[in-house]
Order: C-alpha cells, then sequence, then structure tokens
C-alpha cells in the first residue's frame, strides 16, 4: 500500500483552526492590503493544511495567496511551511509561452538585426559541396589542377592570402567564378513554401486578380525572373500598381494593365494653309476718318512722287 493511500482527507483540527497564523504569513509575503478573504483550505496530507486567500493585487484576477501549515505528531503547535500565489480555476493566466523563432513573423526585422537560421531548416539544402571529382581527361582534371599551381608559382610573388581560396582548375573554383559558390540553396520545400506565400499575397484568388481585365503574364509591365521560379512569378514595374516592386504570379492581375484600357492619341491640328500666289494689303496706320486715303510714311511718298 502506497503512503498517499494512507494519508487522511480529512483536515486537521489544529492546522484547520491556524488562520490567523497562516492569514499573517501571507501579508507578510505580499503587499499591504491586497490578502483578501479567506477562501477555504484543502488537505495535504497527515497534519498539513492549505489555507487560501483572495488575492487584490491588480493584474492577478483569480489567483489565490496559498499558505501551508503543518504540525509534527502529538504536538500542538503548527508552524508554518511555505506561502505561494497560485492561479485559482478561473485565474487570469499569460499565454503559453512561444519560442522567439516562432514568434517572428515577417517585418520584425530591423535594421542591425541578425537572423540565424536553423542548422537543420527545412528550406535549405546543401549548395555545391565541391565533392565532385572530374574525369582524369576532363579540362579541370588532377593533372590539369597541377599544371595551373605551377605556372601559378612561376608568376604570382608573395604568400598566399590568409583567407583559404579554391584551387584553380577545380569544379569549387569555376563553380565560384560563375556565382553558384553558396553553403546551401533553396530546398524544395523552401522553394514551394516561397512560391505559396507569394500566391496568397499577388496571386490569382485575391479580390485584385478577380477584377483584372487580364492576367499579369500579358502585361507590359512584368518583368521575368530566373529559376523555376520564373515559370510561375515575375515582378510588378507598374509604378501605380498595388504590386509594384513585388513578385507577382503569372496569373496575377489589376486595373494597371498595359494593355487593359489604351488611350487614343490626341488628334494633331492640320497645318496651316499659306497661299503665296497673292498679297493681301496691310496697313501701317489706320485711317483718320473713313473718307481720307490712309497715310503712307516719307520713305513711300518719296517713291511715289518720283
Amino acid at each position: 500500500m502506497s503512503a498517499a493511500t494512507t494519508r487522511s482527507r480529512t483536515p486537521d483540527r489544529l492546522c484547520a483552526e491556524a488562520v490567523d497564523l497562516a492569514r499573517a504569513a501571507a501579508e507578510e509575503a505580499a503587499a499591504p492590503g491586497v490578502v483578501g478573504e479567506h477562501a477555504g483550505l484543502v488537505s495535504e496530507g497527515d497534519r498539513v493544511v492549505t489555507h487560501f486567500f483572495e488575492c487584490g493585487e491588480l493584474g492577478y484576477r483569480g489567483w489565490r495567496w496559498a499558505v501551508t501549515v503543518a504540525r509534527a505528531s502529538r504536538a500542538k503547535l503548527v508552524t508554518l511551511d511555505e506561502v505561494v500565489l497560485l492561479p485559482g480555476p478561473d485565474a487570469l493566466l499569460a499565454p503559453e509561452w512561444v519560442p522567439w523563432s516562432e514568434r517572428l513573423r515577417p517585418g520584425d526585422l530591423g535594421p542591425g538585426d541578425l537572423l540565424p537560421t536553423d542548422q537543420e531548416d527545412l528550406r535549405l539544402e546543401p549548395g555545391y559541396t565541391g565533392e565532385e571529382e572530374p574525369p582524369p581527361n576532363s579540362a579541370v582534371s588532377e593533372e590539369i589542377r597541377e599544371l595551373a599551381e605551377a605556372e601559378d608559382a612561376d608568376v604570382t610573388p608573395g604568400t598566399p592570402a590568409v583567407q583559404p581560396t579554391p584551387l584553380r582548375g577545380s569544379l569549387t573554383s569555376l563553380a565560384e567564378e560563375l556565382g553558384m559558390r553558396r553553403a546551401r540553396v533553396l530546398s524544395r520545400y523552401g522553394l514551394r513554401a516561397a512560391a505559396d506565400r507569394w500566391e496568397e499575397a499577388f496571386g490569382p484568388k485575391t479580390p485584385m486578380a478577380q477584377a483584372a481585365p487580364a492576367p499579369c503574364v500579358s502585361c507590359g509591365f512584368l518583368v521575368p525572373i530566373g529559376g523555376s521560379l520564373g515559370q510561375a512569378f515575375g515582378v510588378c514595374a507598374n509604378e501605380f500598381s498595388p504590386a509594384d516592386g513585388h513578385v507577382v504570379s503569372l496569373a496575377y492581375g489589376c486595373g494597371g494593365h498595359s494593355e487593359a484600357a489604351v488611350m487614343p492619341k490626341p488628334p494633331q491640328p492640320a497645318s496651316p494653309v499659306i497661299d503665296e500666289t497673292r498679297v493681301d494689303p496691310f496697313p501701317l496706320r489706320p485711317a483718320r476718318d473713313s473718307g481720307s486715303v490712309p497715310e503712307t510714311d516719307d520713305e513711300t511718298a518719296e517713291l511715289g512722287h518720283s
């Protein structure tokens, strides 16, 4: 028979009566005036009783001060065991703790912040490892590498750099020259997760795409992207579009489609017609009265008299 079954569930009388002792201990541990009414007791075992007092401290709704008292066998003196603040059945509790990696949301990363990635991140997979061995007759074989290193030793003075560099003529150096030497690259899971995320923001099921006159695949403002994701996504380059600068699905669309509503060219006015076969008289000075001849300048008068 276990020790738990031998304990009496009936509270010890002397321990149950030690309410004043328990209250004094709770008021000593708590701030003044936050220990409320006695809220019951529970038997913890033989001659061990816990008294509960309501907590009036702000922010601890439903919490209780738990004061445990006990007495020795055949002793009449009740002593204090411990004082703790415990949540009750309807207590206001803080939400369950979540690791920072699960609390992080897009946009939380600010200038100077570092976001470490897990070594076993499912979104990533190892990139080029350099473990592939070329065939003996390859241009990057071991023999060609040795010849290249010997040539470098003849023409390159000084000591080698501190940072390790890939051997000339190796696949690693070729991958570095092509910009492909990365420790890890996106895995299929990472590609699929990115595609799902982009399609949710700028995909065919969004209200904007549902009301669009045509999809982005036929829009002149769509900038294609490379890689496997380029088969389903591009970048919007329309400054008036809500997706400007964002990766959009080829099935996305908006009212800024380049061919949705092409404005006609404004009408050009006709060129002026000049009749060069006749001369229209134009007086230099207006006539003084309706019956007089328009005045002419002195030079014109002299030419008339002559």
